[in-house]
């Protein structure tokens, strides 16, 4: 027996079948379902023989894994632009936050500074920040900018490095997952496209940010992301699965 856990419920579960893939040279595939037997003495789970896997079968016993993954019903708020089994994308307003940064050129320091509205992705794979022109909740043909900050690579891929931020992936950790990016340092701009359109440069865009030359965020120094729209992002259409 084995315990899991699924959000935040554990589960005692016990293995019961087991499929195995096979794949061939010429690209087909194959597969078996095995049923499971314990060793007399040791108690260990074997596998035992096989037999072949029809493909309605495989569908069915991948619909039954997905929604045993998928998030359990949950009142949802009105940030939260978008669950799956993989991701929860969520919304944040235009707000004045504090910044860290720990950079040799900006230097060491902290300020209060405006944001642009912000749309956040947690998803398996990975953690994604999009920033926003308007003040008003996205809908699924607002267009989503670069993300105008330190430590992001292309398609508002974060740079986690010590930031802590939840292992779980659900409406519940969203503000940790805010928390974790905002009390994280920026340390470093990532190799990749432009992030701002500034003519001081983007260490000289956040240099003024931290001397408080703007009152509201700068919308028109946002860089237009091609393609990028939030139906898109919660679709996991934007740099690959989400």
């Amino acid at each position: 027996m084995k315990r899991v856990h699924i959000g935040q419920t554990g589960h005692d579960v016990t293995l019961s079948s087991a499929l195995l893939l096979y794949s061939a040279q010429d690209g087909s595939r194959y597969a078996t379902v095995h049923s499971i037997a314990a060793e007399r003495q040791a108690g260990r789970p074997v596998i035992g023989a096989g037999r072949p896997l029809s493909r309605r079968a495989l569908v069915d016993a991948l619909v039954q894994l997905d929604r045993n993954a998928a998030p359990r019903a949950e009142f949802l708020p009105g940030n939260v632009l978008g669950v799956t089994s993989a991701a929860v994308t969520w919304w944040c307003p235009p707000m004045r936050r504090r910044v860290f940064f720990q950079c040799p050129t900006v230097g060491e320091r902290s300020a209060v500074v405006p944001h642009p509205g912000l749309v956040f992705q947690a998803g398996a794979g990975g953690f994604r920040v999009f920033a926003l022109r308007g003040n008003t909740r996205p809908e699924a043909g607002t267009e989503l900018f670069e993300p105008p900050y330190f430590n992001t690579w292309d398609h508002g891929k974060i740079c986690i490095g010590s930031a802590r931020v939840p292992r779980r992936i659900e409406v519940s950790a969203i503000a940790g997952w805010e928390e974790g990016f905002f009390t994280s340092a920026f340390t470093h701009p990532n190799q990749g496209g432009k992030r701002v359109e500034y003519a001081k440069g983007f260490y000289g865009f956040w240099t003024d940010m931290l001397d408080g030359k703007f009152d509201t965020f700068p919308l028109e120094v946002l860089v237009p992301m091609k393609g990028a729209t939030a139906c898109r992002l919660v679709g996991g259409k934007i740099g690959g699965e989400a």
